[in-house]
């Protein structure tokens, strides 16, 4: 043997092959005479030192035979120097990713707690590919790109990709919280018959219970605050086959808006395809599948035939539109609203403060 067992393990990435050829040299041995006695060519022991051969398991046991250093300790200076080339492969590609990564709000993740401080661009990149659990720029393009999302937008406001995927993947680390049964169309549609009934009751304890019984349909109900340059109401798409997802955002701060949208983003869990994620910045899109959403949304939060009778009465009293809405078990928030959008009543008008004002609240507040 050419020394004593050696259990150091070094902190850094050094190559196998730089450690044989020291030990090499200082016990005077060849290449050639270390190569017969492990039983294998000096060519290959050639390329280990020159870094172009891997040291495998078999030839780690052989290294432990000649030279006292375990097995292990070679496969660990192996396997320790192949991370570290791959990190470096990944520090070089992520300093040529530094625009991407610029294009995020960076500080917002930091200051949420949800990404630590980077001291440099190229730490942002690997901070935001950990962010979306991504492992390269080209799989976050794949995964959260314009092309694999429907993206709705106001005409008067386009928002940014990157914040709209930001808004997506806090959503997404939300959901993933929450426990919930395997989907069920069935239960889920009843569930919005009580949630339905909610929209009149106190807003804290009313979106807790809605959540509780989307949970208990196969489904997770997300409140997520807006992010700035992201004009986003609400999304909806699928986890797995057995878990649904409807994000909100509360953007416009008001009930009607807000119950609409998850009735809205519902209607998509319901009849739409479980491939496609629809992304809502403003709900009178141009895609038959968000004017589909709308219809049924509008006429499940007030059935047609009801309305169609309420509208020709010419509502423009208080009282009036408080009782038809106790009638039907909404809140009065969400006629006005209706009729807003409509264009049966001005966005400006008096009977606009039956709308609930909502705001976002830090925890423990």
């Amino acid at each position: 043997m050419i020394g004593p067992a050696n259990a150091y393990q070094p902190d850094y990435a050094v190559a196998p092959g730089t450690m044989l050829a020291e030990r090499l040299e200082a016990h005077d041995m060849s290449y050639a005479d270390f190569a017969r006695r492990c039983g294998r060519s000096p060519k290959l022991i050639s390329e280990i030192v020159a870094g172009k051969a891997p040291v495998e398991p078999e030839t780690a046991l052989q290294f432990e035979k000649v030279t006292g250093v375990a097995a292990h300790i070679w496969l660990g200076l192996e396997s320790d120097y192949k991370l570290h080339r791959a990190q470096e492969v990944e520090r070089r590609q992520a300093e040529k990713s530094t625009s991407w990564a610029k294009r995020f709000p960076v500080n917002f993740l930091v200051k949420h707690g949800v990404m630590d401080k980077t001291s440099s661009s190229a730490a942002a990149v690997s901070g935001l590919l950990a962010f979306f659990g991504v492992g390269s720029v080209e799989a976050w393009s794949v995964k959260y790109g314009a092309a694999s999302v429907n993206y709705r937008h106001s005409p008067s406001f386009e928002s940014d990709e990157c914040a709209l995927a930001t808004w997506r993947r806090l959503s997404e680390l939300e959901a993933e919280k929450q426990t919930c049964a395997e989907f069920n169309a069935a239960r889920f549609k009843k569930s919005l018959g009580e949630i339905r009934k909610l929209s009149r009751e106190p807003f804290g304890e009313a979106i807790r219970k809605a959540g509780d019984l989307c949970n208990e349909s196969g489904v997770v109900l997300a409140l997520v605050p807006p992010l700035p340059k992201a004009a986003i109401s609400g999304a909806a798409w699928w986890l797995s086959s057995q878990k649904a997802v409807i994000a909100l955002s509360a953007r416009h701060k008001t009930d009607d808006h807000l119950w609409f949208t998850l009735f809205h983003e519902a209607a998509h869990i319901l009849l739409h395809s479980k491939k496609d994620v629809f992304i809502d910045s403003k709900e009178n899109g141009a895609d038959e599948r968000e004017a589909e959403a709308n219809r049924w949304a509008a006429d499940f939060l007030i059935p047609s035939e009801a309305w169609e009778i309420f509208v020709e009465a010419g509502p423009k009293s208080v009282r009036m539109l408080s009782r038809f809405a106790e009638e039907q078990g909404i809140a009065p928030g969400v006629v006005v609203g209706r009729l807003q959008y409509e264009g049966r009543l001005p966005w400006g008008h008096p009977l606009n403060k039956l709308k609930r004002r909502l705001e976002w609240v830090k925890a423990g507040s």
